[in-house]
C-alpha cells in the first residue's frame, strides 16, 4: 500500500475516534441517576408530603379539641354560676317563707339538671360523710336520755304528681331527690341505733296523719324509733317557730338532752337552744323543694 493510503486510513481512524470520544463528553456532561435511587428520592418526597398532611391534621384535631374543652368549661362556669344566683334566691325564700313564684323561673330548669346530673346524690353523700365523722366520735350517755332529733318532713312525697309537663318533671324531680335523701338518712338512720342513740322524728304534718305517716316510715324501713311527734289538730301551721319551740320543750322537759338535729330545713335549727353541745346538720335541699305545694292539714 502506498503512503498515500497509510495516511488516509490514518486520518478516518482519527475523526472516528474523536467521533466517539465527542459522544462520551456529552453524556458525561449531563445529570445521571439511576432507576432505584430515583425511586429513593420520589419516596423519600412522598414521605416527607405525608408527615406534613398528617401534621396539619393533627394540629387541626387539636385546636378543634381546645375549642371544645373551652366551651365546655364555660358552659360548666354558666351553670355553676346559675346555680348559686338560685342557691341565694332558695335561701332567702325559705328563710323568709316565701312563695314559689319569687324564684326566677331559670331555676326550675336547673333544679331538674341538678338531680338528674347526679350533682345532689354527690351533695347528699358529703353530708352524710361530714355526720357519720362527728358520730364516729361522741356516744351516748349510759342512761339513755341522749337522743337525735330527725326532720322527717322532706323524706316523702305527700302530695299527687301534677298533670302539667312542667309541673309532672317537677314533680317527678321532688320524688326523686326525696328518694335519694330517704336512702341516705336511712343508713344515717340505722347507724346511729347501732350506735346505741335513741331518735326522735319531728314532723310538722298534723296528727291526723299520724297513721299514714307511719305506715310511710315503716315501708321505708325505719323502725325502733323512740317517739315520733307532730302537730296537734288545732295547732296553727304558720306558727312553726312556736310549734318546734313547744316541742324542744315537751323533749326537755320528759329528760331527754338533744344532742343533735338533722334536717333540711333552716326552721327548725334557729329555734333550738344556743347549747355548745348540740351539733346541728342541715342536709342539702334541691331547689325543685320550693315548687312542692303544701298539704293541706
Amino acid at each position: 500500500m502506498s503512503a498515500y493510503g497509510h495516511e488516509h486510513m490514518y486520518s478516518t481512524r482519527s475523526l472516528s475516534a474523536g467521533s466517539e470520544m465527542g459522544s462520551s463528553f456529552v453524556l458525561e456532561s449531563g445529570f445521571y441517576i439511576t432507576s432505584f435511587s430515583a425511586t429513593i428520592f420520589i419516596a423519600g418526597f412522598a414521605a416527607l408530603g405525608l408527615l406534613l398532611v398528617t401534621l396539619l391534621v393533627s394540629m387541626a384535631m387539636m385546636l378543634q379539641s381546645c375549642q371544645n374543652s373551652n366551651g365546655g368549661i364555660i358552659e360548666l362556669r354558666n351553670i355553676n354560676n346559675d346555680y348559686s344566683y338560685c342557691k341565694i334566691h332558695s335561701l332567702h325564700a325559705k328563710l323568709n317563707n316565701l312563695e314559689e313564684h319569687n324564684v326566677p323561673n331559670i331555676c326550675k330548669d336547673l333544679a331538674l339538671q341538678y338531680i338528674k346530673g347526679g350533682q345532689y346524690a354527690r351533695d347528699l353523700d358529703s353530708t352524710k360523710s361530714v355526720i357519720e365523722d362527728y358520730f364516729n366520735g361522741v356516744k351516748p350517755s349510759e342512761d339513755g336520755f341522749d337522743v337525735v332529733l330527725i326532720d322527717i318532713d322532706s323524706l316523702f312525697q305527700w302530695n299527687p304528681p301534677h298533670s302539667s309537663n312542667l309541673l309532672l318533671s317537677i314533680s317527678n324531680c321532688i320524688i326523686d331527690a326525696k328518694y335519694l335523701k330517704r336512702v341516705l338518712m336511712l343508713r344515717i338512720y340505722k347507724n346511729l341505733q347501732a350506735s346505741g342513740w335513741s331518735i326522735i322524728l319531728l314532723s310538722r304534718e298534723s296528727g291526723t296523719h299520724q297513721n299514714v305517716t307511719i305506715n310511710h316510715l315503716v315501708d321505708a324501713g325505719f323502725r325502733g324509733w323512740s317517739s315520733l311527734m307532730m302537730r296537734a289538730d288545732d295547732e296553727d301551721s304558720t306558727k312553726e317557730n312556736e310549734y318546734f319551740s313547744r316541742q324542744r320543750n315537751v323533749i326537755q322537759t320528759k329528760g331527754f338532752r338533744i344532742k343533735s338535729i338533722i334536717s333540711s330545713h333552716v326552721d327548725i335549727l334557729t329555734v333550738t337552744d344556743a347549747d355548745t353541745g348540740m351539733r346541728k346538720f342541715l342536709l342539702p335541699d334541691p331547689i325543685c323543694d320550693m315548687f312542692e305545694p303544701q298539704r293541706s292539714a
